[in-house]
């Protein structure tokens, strides 16, 4: 297997870069589809962002409703932008519980519906 990893953008906290935005291709692969594709954010000090990965996952599936900039959840407004919003996830590890333990039922009861696309994209031969 090849991965071909590169920074797709910074993320910033005001002027400071705080992380990156991270895509991560499939380039070759013998025992599996290639060509696939997954984004997810680094942050530096921190590893992989588990809050923005789960952000990225619950809106794709319209777990989590995103109207403008704001992200809500049953209802209620848990961050103005993505960082507001992963920040509200790490402060309140209970709804982060409840949105991972509903996206899990989701594809363990669905899986077909989610195969491309939600979980990770096939660009195909570039």
């Amino acid at each position: 297997i090849r991965i071909e990893v590169r920074r797709a953008e910074a993320i910033k906290n005001g002027t400071d870069t705080v992380g990156n935005r991270t895509r991560a291709k499939v380039v070759k692969n013998k025992v599996a589809p290639p060509f696939k594709v997954a984004d997810f954010d680094i942050m530096y000090g921190e590893g992989i962002s588990k809050e923005g990965t789960l952000i990225d996952l619950a809106s794709s599936m319209e777990i989590i409703k995103k109207s403008g900039a704001w992200y809500s959840y049953k209802g209620e407004r848990i961050g103005q932008g993505r960082e507001n919003a992963k920040q509200y996830l790490k402060e309140h590890t209970d709804i982060e519980d409840e949105i991972n333990q509903i996206i899990r039922d989701t594809l363990v009861a669905e899986p077909e519906k989610f195969e491309e696309g939600v979980i990770a994209e096939d660009h195909g031969e570039e």
